[in-house]
């Protein structure tokens, strides 16, 4: 089934999520999943915080709003729904769009989990009970149609956890270094998904102040922070929204060639579908970053 899905997914899909994912209306959405198809991108991807947009809602209008668009969530939120709830839900997108869905899941972050009142100590433990119940409904119930499942991983044991219980790694805000880190754990079978943030800026200044914009500032206790500093960048380049070093190494910037040029360097480490990022305020700008540079990826799109 993975080798039928990579050959689905294709070389580079999109990752869309950011001040505008809350209050841009449903039919504008469904007009963009139909022009990210136009373009030739292999999937869309998306968020999904505690209490905000249901991913697994939100997929399916976006498969039902297109023909051959792959949709993942990157990523459904564990915290969100019981583990069984998480279970029949992918496992009925995949029986309405067979082989067009994948399912991305991870433990989110702590300050967003413990501002709903829940723990979110052992975020390890957590995720193999999660999908131990996962795997406990699916043997009572199983499901007509397979899905592929993915998990959102940063740290080495994740990822392990990634490799040893699921079909591979969604990975989020991390460079390319990364990527070879976690395909050298994975092996070759699985699958691996990096998330790559761009703006299609050639401005040094401007490029970096956006990305610094949407960014914010970064939590010392989430797990980015975490995996940035174990692959040896520093306090300093973490603090006061990011350092050159760091903001370029997280965000491609500069031309659509210069973009695409970085989006093979993560297949050259590994990956197997790079997600592109544009970062925008509203839909239609991240759309217009697309189209740009969806023209710079002849080959990757194909």
């Amino acid at each position: 089934m993975i080798t039928e899905v990579k050959a689905k997914l294709g070389r580079v899909g999109v990752w869309l999520g950011g001040p505008y994912l809350h209050g841009t209306p449903v039919e504008s959405w469904r007009h963009a999943v139909g022009r990210l198809e136009q373009l030739g991108y292999g999937s869309l991807w998306g968020p999904e915080g505690i209490g905000g947009k249901d991913a697994l809602v939100n997929g399916g209008i976006q498969l039902a709003a297109s023909r051959h668009l792959m949709i993942g969530t990157g990523i459904a939120n564990i915290w969100a729904r019981h583990p069984a709830t998480m279970q029949g839900g992918a496992a009925a997108l995949a029986e309405a769009y067979p082989g067009r869905f994948v399912l991305g899941i991870g433990v989110s972050q702590r300050f967003l989990v413990e501002a709903y009142g829940l723990d979110y100590s052992h975020p390890l433990k957590i995720m193999r009970d999660y999908l131990d119940t996962m795997d406990q409904a699916k043997t009572r119930n199983p499901p007509p149609e397979p899905f592929v499942r993915v998990l959102a991983a940063l740290q080495p044991k994740m990822v392990q956890l990634a490799r040893d219980r699921t079909d591979g790694v969604h990975s989020f805000s991390a460079p390319v270094e990364h990527t070879a880190l976690v395909r050298e754990v994975l092996g070759a079978d699985k699958l691996l998904i990096p998330e790559q943030a761009f703006v299609i800026e050639a401005d040094p200044e401007q490029a970096r102040a956006i990305a610094r914009r949407y960014r914010g500032k970064a939590n010392p206790d989430s797990p980015y922070t975490r995996n940035w500093l174990r692959l040896g960048y520093s306090q300093e380049d973490i603090a006061g929204g990011g350092s050159d070093r760091l903001i370029d190494a997280l965000t491609a910037w500069g031309t659509p060639d210069a973009i695409a040029a970085r989006v093979q360097a993560h297949l050259d480490a590994g990956a197997d579908h790079v997600l592109v990022h544009p970062l925008a305020d509203d839909l239609p700008a991240a759309i217009k970053q697309l189209e740009q540079l969806a023209s710079a990826l002849p080959h990757g799109l194909a």
